[in-house]
């Protein structure tokens, strides 16, 4: 199923990001893509919030996931640096699919052939300075 989104602004955005984390279970992988700026972090931090942590969300690129503790934890991976599909070995990325925590992965295209069948994909459009198109793909169970 697929929902798309007209975000005028900021605010809009993180509005739909909060209703999300608000909703999000354990298990969840959810998948960002868009060109550099176009708000998947603050998109992810606003997720954050939705899902009660409160703690500053910070874009993991150089360290490539960030763990948040709360009572469903939160996994943010930032594959932005990652050239190869092997390098995400060292990640031992599909274990946290398994565990108790919801994931989010910015630059997902990065591991594309190793994302879950159940994976939400959300893809975020720069229309201009304040506007975007979010298109939100949820699996078909």
């Amino acid at each position: 199923m697929k929902t798309e989104f007209l975000s005028e602004s900021i605010e809009d955005t993180g509005k739909l990001a909060q209703e999300m984390g608000s909703k999000a279970k354990q298990g969840e992988v959810y998948a960002l893509y868009g060109d550099l700026g176009t708000g998947k972090t603050l998109f992810t931090k606003n997720f954050a919030l939705g899902m009660e942590i409160t703690e500053e969300i910070t874009s993991p690129t150089f360290t490539l996931l960030e763990e948040y503790d709360a009572e469903i934890p939160l996994y943010h991976f930032d594959l932005y640096r990652i050239e190869s599909p092997e390098e995400l070995d060292f990640l031992s990325f599909e274990e946290y699919w398994e565990g108790k925590g919801v994931s989010v992965i910015e630059w997902a295209e990065r591991a594309q052939d190793r994302l879950p069948e159940n994976t939400v994909k959300i893809y975020i459009t720069y229309i201009d300075s304040c506007r975007r198109k979010i298109s939100i793909e949820h699996p078909d169970y």
